[in-house]
């Protein structure tokens, strides 16, 4: 009889620990906005981001340039030393990513 009782037991704890993964994962989806109704800008991201053809790299800190490696598809990949601000890296086409490599120049 205690076996029965368990295993019912863990059925519902598994059903509850489902349905509250379930709602809590509802209730974290970015909410869509109507229209973009902001009149602040969108704002870049720090660190590599995309554009529809363009592959740049943000450097948020505004007093330090900061050496980044590039990952590119058809070449050999390579580092670079990046100021504040976005720097344009190439076409999406032929750059796969870029990231911080841990030292400044």
């Amino acid at each position: 009889m205690r076996s029965v009782f368990n295993l019912r037991t863990m059925t519902a704890l598994t059903i509850a620990a489902g349905s509250l993964l379930v709602a809590t994962v509802a209730s974290a989806a970015p909410a869509v906005p109507s229209e973009a109704s902001s009149n602040e800008p969108a704002r870049t991201p720090c660190g590599y981001f995309e554009t529809e053809h363009d592959a740049k790299y943000n450097h948020c800190a505004d007093n330090t340039h900061v050496v980044i490696n590039v990952d590119t598809i058809w070449a050999r990949d390579y580092t670079k030393c990046v100021g504040p601000g976005v720097t344009y890296l190439g076409s999406t086409d032929d750059i796969r990513f870029a990231s911080y490599v841990g030292r400044t120049c």
